[in-house]
């Protein structure tokens, strides 16, 4: 066991504060990993809130974790000691189901473990996350990183990348295609990057025209205000793929009729009802798919991880010390960063035990 120290919610309703510790001893096939750096995701204020349910407290977030290893046990093949390595949104699932055995272990028929608030499967203890000094890690659930990427801005890889690389992959997005990007925050920004540099024709969609020079500064080629009727209607009917990562309830009705005849609308952001609901009319007409993707299994993530590193893709981050990390959460919550916290892990200090 070794002692670590982070920040966690004691409740739904605290503040995080310092906590310490005991991370499992390194095992045969883990690896110990210094955090260098620790995205800040919206879920982890969802999580910690309990805004969807079942949170285990004290709750220690961050899944998206970029570090230095330290440690590796006798049967580790993938990695050293001094490889940068990476953490997301899972560290460990079933490995013997179907979706497993097709490298989808975010779909593990038993369900994934996640990075934090979850349970070890073997000895059921709470799983502790990235607002932390270290982490031990299976290795099939650890990322190998380029030293040539910028370490801090490739955090936010580790979620809001492998969340909106998957569909654009999966989906076969590439030269050629008419790709709307819907919403402009950490999904959003890393989406234009991505459909950009796979070679598609990227519009980014938003309800805030001020957001337009942004949008083309990151990759896009034109932007729609869905809000203008006029604009609506001139892009009808002409899109090839859809990547909707607005993270609320919305009307998707709109953007539906935004697609050509059998094409995809892929949500990544919304978890709660869609309000108001799908029309049948929306899907039926014109032979359109209406889908979700969650994250990506653990060889896509290597996959966009080293596309990252080819085209020199990362996130547009703003640095925070980890005690300003409650107040970044609250300018989070009103949509004020540009695209992503990143605490700088460095900056923790003594914690008293708690």
């Amino acid at each position: 066991m070794s002692l670590a120290r982070g920040y966690a919610a004691h409740t739904h309703t605290d503040p995080l504060v310092p906590f310490e510790f005991e991370r499992r001893a390194v095992g045969p096939n883990d690896v110990r990993i210094e955090i260098l750096y620790s995205g800040i995701c919206h879920s982890d204020l969802h999580q910690a809130r309990d805004d969807w349910g079942g949170s285990i407290y004290p709750m220690v977030p961050g899944h998206e974790i970029i570090g230095r290893v330290t440690e590796v046990g006798s049967e580790v093949t993938r990695f050293k000691v001094g490889d940068h390595a990476g953490v997301g949104c899972m560290v460990d699932s079933c490995r013997h189901c179907d979706a497993c055995q097709h490298d989808l272990e975010q779909y593990c028929a038993e369900g994934a473990t996640w990075t934090y608030n979850g349970r070890e499967r073997e000895s059921g203890a709470p799983t502790y996350g990235g607002y932390s000094d270290h982490v031990v890690v299976e290795q099939r659930f650890v990322v190998k990183v380029s030293e040539t990427l910028d370490l801090k801005a490739a955090a936010p890889l580790l979620c809001a990348g492998i969340t909106t690389w998957s569909p654009l992959r999966h989906w076969k997005v590439g030269p050629g295609q008419k790709v709307g990007v819907i919403g402009l925050g950490g999904l959003g920004h890393m989406g234009v990057k991505f459909a950009k540099a796979l070679g598609a024709h990227v519009v980014m969609i938003t309800t805030t025209p001020e957001k337009g020079a942004d949008a083309k500064r990151l990759g896009a080629d034109e932007v729609l205000v869905s809000r203008d009727a006029e604009q609506m209607k001139a892009h009808a009917g002409s899109f090839d793929f859809l990547l909707n990562t607005i993270p609320v309830s919305h009307d998707t009705n709109p953007y539906m009729g935004l697609l050509k005849r059998e094409a995809t609308m892929c949500l990544v952001g919304v978890l709660t009802e869609l309000d108001p609901p799908l029309t049948g009319g929306s899907v039926i007409f014109g032979r359109r798919n209406l889908t979700g993707s969650a994250i990506g299994g653990m060889a896509e993530t290597q996959e966009m991880m080293d596309f990252c590193a080819e085209h020199g893709i990362v996130s547009d981050v703003e640095m925070i010390d980890i005690k300003n990390v409650n107040e970044a959460w609250e300018r989070m919550a009103k949509n004020d960063v540009r695209y992503r916290f990143v605490i700088d892990m460095a900056t923790i200090t003594a914690c008293s035990r708690r």
